[in-house]
């Protein structure tokens, strides 16, 4: 692997002297080695990320509009990544791999067609789901045990039963709810339906609007996701039919990861990671170019306040094709040996930490707020988080290890995990509000997954405040003297939740 290039010829300063933590909060024991992070998080700025954002805006710009993997786009992140870790003194290495990317050459269409007219709008109404089949369908639409009643208790489309009786050839109307998104579609093709629509749940603002998701792999028949309203404007009228327009492929691609290492003991390596890839919708600059930024700029001024490097090695991590399925970082983990996985102290993932309506999310490590934990010593980075953001008077909050982000592999395979999240599409509430400030009722990123997700949809306390925790965080595992519970063996809690979904965009 590679290993940070030692040319400097000036050192600036040490940051990682051993004092009494600068902080008013303690770290758990044997998570803490005293290290003062304070420099780090000083030179550690939101304006030196967002002018990596502003380049990462301009690449995207000249590009098609986008950084996708396996685009033009992507090798032009790819390089500036690699340029500016390379001026810093790392020697970054490209890891091939191989996957099926889903590639939309056109936009996706639905319209009704009788008995009246009407024609939805892609993007607002409905959207392509990730790995529907192509084809243009017109033909009348069958709803398959939809629950308009108690939206809450849909599982519409989960079981072979549900479509009894379904005629061959409609396009089956599915409602959100239980099972996988891939499950419903897979389902309505083996009854015969030639689409099928999937349908928001309607319990609940984030689960009312737009649905944006994956099937998770290739389903022969073309599958949009639309709206709670949709749903029920298709099924209230009789003989309703519909058309559904879907251009698209699964092909064969090839892409990479970006590793860069410091020096230190590669037996507590510590993986910092971020995806640098976009959807191909926009720039992806919240999502994921703020991780990204965030993670470069660390490594950046860790090399220049330190030019011997921490005690442990800490690698620096941009994975690709995360957007198609966390594909990066599954390969990533993937070819390691169980004496690499023993090696591998923990993962740090920062998958979106710009929002403009944020919340300072922190992942629930221990299980106590969702019951999803992760392997032995994952608690103990939630708490290092959690205990951070206190010292600086600041409120934060869990979110659930629901396997929408690169940590997924590393918390399958034993490696404990944690980080950072200041929301996609889901919904601010009255509580969070008066917590974190912003706009209660309205998305923490209202540009998630479009193309309005640019630098205009960053907001800098955010990106301050999150920096400087991953910052403290990145260099507190960098420096301790001790390994985090349960690293050595890499094993699993045994409470740890199956989480089956492989993606960023919602799966069910």
């Amino acid at each position: 692997m590679t290993k940070m290039n030692h040319r400097r010829n000036k050192r600036i300063g040490a940051i990682t002297a051993v004092v009494a933590l600068a902080l008013g909060a303690g770290l758990p024991a044997n998570a803490d080695n005293g290290t003062d992070t304070e420099k780090l998080r000083e030179a550690v700025t939101a304006e030196s990320i967002m002018d990596h954002l502003e380049q990462l805006q301009k690449v995207a710009a000249n590009n098609n509009g986008n950084r996708a993997a396996g685009t033009e786009g992507y090798e032009a992140s790819a390089e500036y990544i690699e340029d500016e870790l390379e001026d810093a003194g790392y020697d970054p290495e490209r890891q091939y791999f191989d996957y099926e990317q889903f590639v939309e050459h056109t936009p996706s269409e639905l319209a009704q067609v009788s008995p009246t007219e009407k024609t939805y709008i892609n993007g607002t109404d409905f959207t392509t789901m990730e790995y529907s089949g192509a084809g243009e369908v017109e033909a009348a639409v069958t709803a398959v045990d939809v629950n308009f009643t108690d939206p809450a208790a849909s599982t519409s489309g989960c079981e072979a039963a549900d479509f009894e009786g379904f005629t061959a050839g409609h396009i089956a109307l599915i409602q959100r709810g239980t099972c996988t998104f891939g499950v419903k579609a897979q389902l309505a093709a083996d009854a015969g339906a030639s689409a099928a629509i999937i349908f928001n749940q309607g319990n609940g603002d984030d689960r009312s609007g737009l649905l944006n998701g994956t099937l998770g792999e290739a389903v022969k028949i073309p599958t949009v996701g639309a709206t709670y309203a949709v749903g029920q404007a298709l099924a209230a009228e009789p003989a309703t039919t519909v058309r559904v327009n879907v251009d698209a492929e699964v092909k064969q691609s090839r892409t990479f990861n970006i590793l860069a290492d410091t020096a230190g003991r590669a037996d507590r390596t510590v993986v910092a990671g971020a995806h640098l890839d976009s959807v191909a919708e926009g720039a992806g600059i919240n999502d994921n170019g703020s991780g990204s930024a965030a993670i470069l700029e660390t490594a950046i001024q860790m090399a220049e306040q330190d030019e011997d490097g921490p005690r442990n090695r800490v690698r620096f991590a941009f994975w690709g094709a995360e957007e198609s399925g966390l594909i990066g970082s599954t390969h990533y983990v993937s070819q390691l040996s169980k004496e690499e996985i023993k090696q591998h102290a923990l993962n740090l993932n920062f998958d979106m930490v710009g929002s403009p309506n944020f919340v300072r999310f922190v992942y629930d490590g221990d299980g106590d707020a969702f019951g999803q934990i992760g392997p032995n010593g994952s608690a103990h980075i939630e708490h290092v988080f959690n205990d951070y953001f206190a010292s600086q008077g600041l409120a934060s909050a869990p979110t659930a290890f629901d396997g929408r982000s690169d940590y997924f592999a590393f918390i399958e395979n034993g490696i404990p995990a944690g980080g950072l999240f200041t929301g996609a599409e889901g919904i601010k509430s009255e509580e969070q509000a008066r917590d974190f400030g912003g706009t209660a009722g309205a998305a923490y990123d209202p540009c998630y997954h479009s193309v309005c997700d640019d630098t205009s949809n960053i907001s800098m306390d955010a990106l301050e405040q999150m920096s400087d925790a991953i910052a403290h965080a990145t260099l507190t595992f960098a420096e301790t003297t001790s390994a985090v519970n349960g690293t050595a063996k890499g094993a699993s809690n045994s409470g740890a939740a199956d989480m089956k979904f492989k993606g960023n965009a919602a799966q069910k």
